[in-house]
């Protein structure tokens, strides 16, 4: 038996999705309101060639992304002054409060799964409209 009452496993079969405030289409996925969550979101996303998303970062929370398939380019940093491409099978990290921006500049779609330490992924997610112009391509 379970020391720890009115927990359970649940199984996760996206049905539908969401635009996010950084102006990506998400696959619904792990989170508080899908599962109960409590200190995790997962979900999937698909960078469409030319897609870019606004700049934000995520204020309170850290970010891990799996790259499946195709390749993104994030500009990171203060200034967005830092650039590092991932290509499917690499694992990024995104520390909280880290300013960036990912973009698709491949002729093919680009698909990642998506963790984040927050279950309501969208709550902490901060647009910084003043780092648009940092990013030219």
């Amino acid at each position: 038996m379970s020391s720890i009452p009115d927990l359970d496993c649940k199984l996760i079969r996206p049905s539908g999705g969401y635009a996010g405030k950084q102006g990506f289409s998400y696959v619904e996925g792990i989170s508080a309101q899908s599962s109960g969550a409590t200190g995790i979101a997962m979900m999937l996303v698909t960078i469409p060639p030319a897609g870019r998303a606004k700049a934000h970062m995520h204020a309170a929370h850290e970010t891990a992304i799996y790259i499946m398939a195709g390749e993104a380019v994030t500009y990171y940093g203060d200034r967005l002054q830092h650039r590092v491409v991932t290509r499917a099978g690499d694992m990024f990290y995104i520390p909280a409060g880290m300013p960036h921006l990912p973009l698709n500049l491949g002729t093919e779609p680009c698909t990642a799964v998506i963790a984040r330490t927050d279950p309501n992924e969208q709550e902490s997610v901060v647009l910084l409209p003043e780092l648009e112009s940092l990013v030219s391509e």
